[in-house]
């Protein structure tokens, strides 16, 4: 239970201090979102949903922008949706083993490395 509280703690910790950053890049999706529906003349709705599962790369299909300068802003959008995956995965794996290094037994680690050698 101490390694989840120290996950959990480092983990919104550090969300906390990188904010600002994540904030700016959910904002881009957003604002690029909107101009890519009002160019493609969907609803804010399906313009919010469209930017972020592009960001997402999950990409379902029911969306597409068809004009020429809606997909390059659709590619913007993906590699904005990467960065922001991307700082949210180092953040868990940093957390998780951060609080492995101050939870782990070092006897035990020592004597998995003998077993396995």
């Amino acid at each position: 239970m101490e390694f989840t509280l120290t996950f959990i703690r480092l983990f919104f910790w550090s969300i906390y201090l990188i904010a600002p950053i994540m904030l700016f890049l959910w904002s881009s999706i957003v604002i690029l979102g909107m101009v890519v529906g009002r160019m493609e003349g969907w609803s804010k709705f399906d313009s919010i949903y469209w930017a972020f599962i592009t960001a997402l790369t999950v990409g379902y299909g029911d969306f597409r922008p068809l004009k020429k300068k809606s997909k390059i802003i659709a590619i913007i959008i993906t590699l904005t949706g990467f960065m922001f995956s991307g700082i949210l995965v180092s953040i868990t794996v940093l957390s998780a083993t951060e609080a492995f290094k101050k939870h782990a037994d070092v006897q035990i680690i020592h004597h998995m490395k003998e077993i396995t050698k």
